[in-house]
């Protein structure tokens, strides 16, 4: 006949009745023990009353499948009462933080956890939100509520939470952009500065354009900000006074018709009555600092990449003679493979690894350059190894790649100073830009006729920045 044990100490054993420890898995608050015959004891679920093994002869089966029974709500009358509750069981508090454990801790560390510990409540709401959330955030569409494998997964995670609509989940997006709003525009309202504003053009595969109107500022704080206020659907992105509509819709939006202190433009709006339209539209509602001589400028971070790009174009073909050396390695085991060997043989020091640049971002083909030059002994080696690598630039057109390297190297220094920090470089403005100035002064008047050559354009377009 079954006996019925203490739930929280061990069965009773012959040989070593004083050994066994005191149980602290809080799995036995749901189970309890049953010795059914000779060296044969089984757990009883208090809630289902259903068995499972625990201790046979010398194997002890352990908990996890006890565990299991409880946390993933296998057991039928705990869910059935846990649902009546509208509460969650899988899902506990953390242990690190409270000091309670849970059915699915892991088993190293153990915790007595009290008996409401098992399930927090669950909110439909609070779900709908998160989703909202994980939709902006991670860029998802919205028709990602109604994909079955994304909808069986919810499911299976928590069987009480009803999928939103795709109405519905649009609505809580919005909703989050609202309160977000609501926050930036209480930001801007305490601000002790003012707003600059930078305009964007994207073009889409329809001819349609898009402005994209960022606001930058300083908070009380002394905190650099840069957040996107509003995108704009521009139909004619050619008509002059287009922008005019786009820019008055995002001062009256965010309230800054007194606080804006500058404008800053791309190429995309190098059409001077463009300009003047917006200026006359601007010196209206705002008190002018400097009679509007900052009201309207360009984008220095822009300025920087046309040089750097004119510069790039002036050495187009050496520049595909290294590109396409770096995709010969690149693009086969067996070619990577036979340069590290020659590198190693050679004894190059450089530490640059190859790769292949993205030719919309001249920096990136900046450091693709830098790294192959440093290499270009192995590649030279190559040439002479290999009858299959037939790209190969000669020393002269790795000498001027070097010399390209070294003008690009003090542009893009002064572009990543400025641009990617995250607090405020107005200070660092101007010294950085008088170094370009003085570099390319310097190298206009070279006695060496290539950098000369290479340098004059690119200083006319930075003394009309400039100017």
């Amino acid at each position: 006949m079954a006996t019925l044990t203490d739930n929280n100490e061990p069965p009773s054993s012959n040989t070593q009745p004083n050994k066994r420890r005191r149980k602290k898995s809080i799995v036995w608050e749901h189970f309890t023990i049953e010795t059914v015959g000779a060296g044969c004891t089984r757990a009883y679920c208090k809630q289902c009353k259903k068995s499972f093994a625990y201790i046979s002869g010398s194997k002890l089966a352990g908990t996890s499948h006890l565990k299991r029974h409880i946390a993933l709500g296998i057991c039928p009358v705990s869910r059935r009462r846990n649902q009546e509750k509208n509460q969650l069981v899988p899902y506990t508090h953390d242990s690190k933080t409270d000091g309670s454990a849970s059915a699915t801790d892991p088993p190293r560390k153990r915790y007595r956890g009290t008996p409401g510990s098992m399930g927090i409540f669950f909110d439909q709401d609070r779900c709908n939100h998160e989703i909202a959330k994980m939709i902006i955030l991670h860029e998802y569409p919205l028709h990602i509520v109604e994909h079955t494998g994304f909808i069986d997964f919810a499911r299976t995670l928590q069987p009480q939470f009803n999928m939103v609509s795709f109405n519905t989940v649009q609505d809580d997006c919005v909703g989050v952009y609202l309160r977000e709003k609501q926050g930036l525009l209480n930001i801007l309202g305490g601000i002790p500065g003012r707003v600059g504003l930078t305009l964007d053009l994207w073009t889409s595969d329809q001819s349609l354009g898009y402005v994209f109107l960022t606001g930058h500022f300083i908070d009380g704080d002394w905190k650099l900000h840069r957040r996107i206020l509003n995108v704009i659907k521009v139909p004619s992105p050619d008509d002059e006074v287009a922008f005019n509509h786009a820019v008055a819709a995002c001062l009256t939006d965010w309230s800054l018709e007194s606080k804006l202190f500058t404008l800053t433009l791309d190429q995309s709006f190098a059409n001077e009555t463009v300009r003047e339209n917006l200026r006359g539209l601007l010196s209206i509602k705002n008190h002018l600092i400097l009679n509007g001589q900052l009201l309207i400028g360009n984008c220095y971070a822009r300025v920087l990449s046309r040089i750097a790009q004119d510069a790039l174009g002036s050495m187009r073909e050496n520049i595909r003679k290294v590109r396409e050396s770096v995709k010969y390695v690149k693009t086969s085991e067996a070619h990577e493979e036979k340069f590290i060997e020659l590198k190693q043989q050679l004894q190059v020091p450089s530490t640059k690894t190859l790769f292949v640049d993205d030719q919309t971002k001249w920096n990136t083909t900046y450091h693709m350059l830098v790294a192959a030059s440093e290499l270009k002994e192995v590649f030279s080696c190559l040439d002479t190894s290999d009858p299959d690598y037939k790209e190969a630039p000669s020393m002269d057109e790795w000498k001027q790649v070097e010399i390209l390297c070294k003008h690009l190297k003090f542009l893009y220094d002064a572009a990543h100073i400025l641009t990617a920090a995250t607090y405020p470089t107005a200070n660092t403005f101007f010294h950085e830009v008088w170094k370009i100035q003085l570099e390319l002064m310097n190298a206009a008047f070279s006695e060496d006729p290539f950098i000369s050559n290479l340098i004059k354009p690119l200083q006319e377009k930075f003394d009309k920045y400039w100017k």
